[in-house]
């Protein structure tokens, strides 16, 4: 055995793998498993009990020089890799491409853009909310059936993902005091089957006005200028009475279809409307629990869902795709700036 473990040790030394990958192919033949080294310890144990003590010594010799070498194996290794890495002229003219930026945050970029000519500044806060700020100060009591429009992620008691960006407005309510006018974006979380239409987290952008003397008038106007400059200024508009806890009068906001123009198509169910958003006054309820007195102002709020406004704006039909990282897709979003 001292002379295999003499010859190993000469192998060692003078070893030369392939220029790709020489260490790994050493760490196989001489450390691995089933590697030389490991055979010959493996064998030990039929060494004469008088030849134990100087065949030991030899192959701990033979492990640990073994081991150093592999180690400069794999450093000379990386150098090579990293000399060829970064072996390049930087006064070389860069490439024409041009990255691509999400569907998504373009739309959002452009929802922001367009309230901020109204006045709107962005707000936002915590996606892991608390009862308060998620349900309760929005006017959704303990047991009220209004809790049941959504299917929440729960983390712990009273704690959870939060399923609306509505909680910000309370959060802004609770901290400022009016005249209030924030635009909320976001991205929220409800348990729902994934499809199609449908996702278990999705993005939403919501708006609040709160000041003396505003009028439902105030909002149709307000998301009749944010439709045409999003969709063109020959779209129109309808309201359509609904119910949401926090708001009262409330409305279903649809837009003039715009694959057919309002004359009647397979995305809007021939109908020539498209529902985008929700919308309505505040109702006094949520301001008297953000500490607002709800004699001396009022409001209006609005909350549309980004992944909607994108799927009419590019005439995307599958919601899966914005959150698939394909880049066949993704690419087709290109932007200089």
């Amino acid at each position: 055995m001292k002379d295999r473990i003499e010859e190993l040790l000469k192998e060692i030394e003078t070893f030369a793998g392939s220029a790709e990958d020489h260490a790994e192919e050493f760490r196989l033949k001489y450390l691995s498993r089933k590697g030389q080294v490991s055979s010959l310890f493996d064998d030990f144990k039929n060494v004469p009990n008088e030849l134990k003590r100087d065949v030991g010594q030899l192959l701990n010799k033979l492990k640990n020089r073994a081991q150093e070498r592999w180690d400069e194996l794999r450093s000379s290794s990386a150098s090579t890799t990293n000399s060829a890495k970064f072996n390049f002229d930087p006064t070389l003219p860069v490439g024409g491409f041009l990255g691509s930026r999400h569907p998504l945050s373009l739309v959002r970029r452009e929802i922001i853009e367009i309230f901020g000519r109204l006045g709107f500044t962005v707000a936002e806060g915590p996606e892991i909310e608390d009862d308060w700020h998620n349900f309760t100060a929005l006017n959704f009591p303990e047991e009220h059936p209004a809790r049941d429009m959504q299917d929440t992620f729960f983390i712990a008691d009273k704690i959870a993902l939060r399923t609306h960006t509505s909680s910000v407005q309370v959060r802004v309510l609770e901290n400022t005091k009016p005249p209030v006018r924030m635009l909320m974006p976001g991205r929220v979380y409800r348990n729902e089957a994934i499809s199609a239409r449908a996702h278990c987290f999705f993005h939403q952008v919501e708006g609040l006005y709160v000041d003396k003397n505003v009028s439902f008038a105030d909002l149709k106007q307000t998301l009749l200028y944010f439709s045409r400059e999003m969709f063109g200024a020959d779209t129109q508009i309808r309201l359509r009475p609904s119910y949401f806890p926090f708001t009262e009068p409330s409305a279903e906001m649809d837009i003039s279809c715009t694959i057919c123009s309002g004359k009647g198509c397979n995305v809007c169910k021939h109908s020539g409307w498209v529902e985008i958003m929700g919308c309505g006054m505040v109702d006094p309820a949520v301001l008297q629990n953000c500490g607002i007195d709800a004699n001396v102002y009022s409001g209006f709020a609005f909350g549309m869902g980004i992944e909607r406004i994108t799927m009419l704006k590019y005439g995307v039909n599958d919601l899966r795709l914005f959150s698939e990282n394909d880049v066949r897709f993704i690419g087709q979003f290109r932007s200089a700036l």
